[in-house]
């Protein structure tokens, strides 16, 4: 049986030649990355670890942006594009609010993530949400097989880990279903338990996590 040997970084690789695209993303990727016509106020939505921080950061590569991460003040005195990865963790509604209105006085792009609908929230500030509502929405859909076996791939590359039987993928697949938090989380047990037990990855090790 033919081996499948991965070796990359231990830490991941959000390059775009390391972003699989397929149909479940086609349309972010294309709006976002190819399409040069893009709305100046986007929010990209999708499932957690659905890959919209790896395409975010190739955004905001392409762009020239300022990743928003409690540095207000810098992002005010500059006129650089602005991404906002992950919305509501450790939100500051007001700083927000005047990061939307610098890009707009500016004509700046800003590219925002959320794992969850800005309609299902409920704001303080009302005037953010108006602001929100008045963007370009993009989303990530569930994966496909293709793009799951392409996920894992990746993962098992980041983590280092020897893949000897391709039919894992499939194995995987049949039992955590179109999820890619779950893949995540498996994968990130299977890295412990093989560093734990000083073994390969088989499908004995998988049925112990699943």
């Amino acid at each position: 049986m033919k081996q499948f040997f991965f070796n990359y970084h231990l830490y991941p690789n959000f390059s775009i030649n390391d972003f699989f695209v397929g149909n479940s993303n086609l349309e972010a990727f294309n709006i976002l990355i190819t399409d040069n016509s893009i709305n100046d106020k986007t929010i990209l939505m999708g499932p957690e670890k659905s890959g919209k921080t790896h395409l975010s950061i190739i955004w905001q590569e392409k762009h020239n942006a300022l990743k928003y991460n409690q540095n207000f003040k810098q992002i005010i005195e500059k006129k650089q594009n602005i991404l906002i990865d992950d919305l509501f963790y450790n939100m500051n509604e007001e700083e927000i609010f005047h990061i939307i209105n610098h890009c707009h006085f500016h004509n700046l792009k800003i590219l925002i993530t959320s794992s969850q609908l800005i309609g299902n929230y409920h704001f303080k500030l009302q005037d953010l949400s108006s602001r929100l509502k008045t963007f370009f929405s993009i989303n990530i859909n569930l994966p496909d097989d293709e793009l799951l076996i392409n996920l894992m791939i990746k993962l098992f590359h980041d983590k280092q880990i020897i893949v000897k039987n391709p039919k894992l993928f499939n194995y995987i697949i049949k039992r955590v279903g179109r999820s890619y938090e779950k893949v995540f989380n498996l994968i990130d047990k299977i890295d412990k338990l093989l560093l734990q037990k000083n073994k390969q990855l088989t499908i004995p090790i998988i049925k112990e996590l699943i």
